[in-house]
């Protein structure tokens, strides 16, 4: 699956937590995506945050650092 792709189903996902309070987006983002994404999405997005995080939204872009920081812990 391409970066764009990923980017733009995380985004997605993003605009629906804002919806249920900007406090909860990214850790309501972050919990979709380690639930429900493939391993290999998640690697993908996870790549593509480590090449600069091009058209992340900002509390996607937290969502996926949280991610980050809780594999490498």
């Amino acid at each position: 699956m391409t970066s764009e792709k990923l980017v733009s189903m995380a985004n997605q996902i993003g605009r629906f937590f804002v919806s249920q309070g900007t406090d909860q987006a990214a850790h309501g983002t972050a919990d979709h995506i380690r639930q429900f994404w493939d391993p290999r999405m998640r690697a993908g997005i996870l790549e593509h945050l480590a090449a600069g995080g091009a058209g992340l939204d900002p509390h996607v872009r937290q969502a996926i650092e949280m991610l980050r920081d809780q594999q490498a812990a």
